[in-house]
């Protein structure tokens, strides 16, 4: 991502990042490490039984990872993140992309350095708002 948060306003569209394919085997290794013990991160029969259909659920928690990720990139650190809030809409599932992005709604300059708040958003590709 090439974009400056120096150069931006309120209002401005943050240019869009793309997942592609979340990794089932991802998902799986981030619910050991994490000990989730909810089977609809690697059980699929678990998941169909559910009427989720035949792939693994990816955290949430995950899904707003690539929101913490994204917003780093563009600012340069994570330690420029200050707060990260999120509403999850949506499911996220194994072999799915997602695009993530924000717009810019507020800027303030201050002797410490440029805050920058926005709305960040998660969309599966083809399907609907996760974050």
């Amino acid at each position: 991502m090439t974009t400056t948060l120096q150069s931006v306003s309120v209002g401005t569209e943050l240019p869009p990042h793309t997942i592609t394919g979340v990794r089932d085997e991802d998902i799986r290794i981030i619910a050991l490490v994490l000990r989730d013990p909810n089977p609809i991160h690697y059980d699929l029969k678990e998941v169909a039984r559910l009427g989720l259909g035949d792939r693994a659920v990816n955290q949430g928690g995950a899904t707003m990872a690539y929101v913490a990720s994204y917003l780093a990139a563009l600012a340069g650190s994570r330690a420029a993140i200050k707060k990260l809030t999120c509403s999850f809409r949506g499911n996220v599932f194994a072999g799915d992309d997602v695009v993530v992005g924000a717009t810019v709604t507020s800027v303030t300059d201050s002797d410490d350095g440029r805050l920058v708040g926005c709305d960040v958003w998660v969309d599966v590709v083809g399907g609907k708002r996760a974050i």
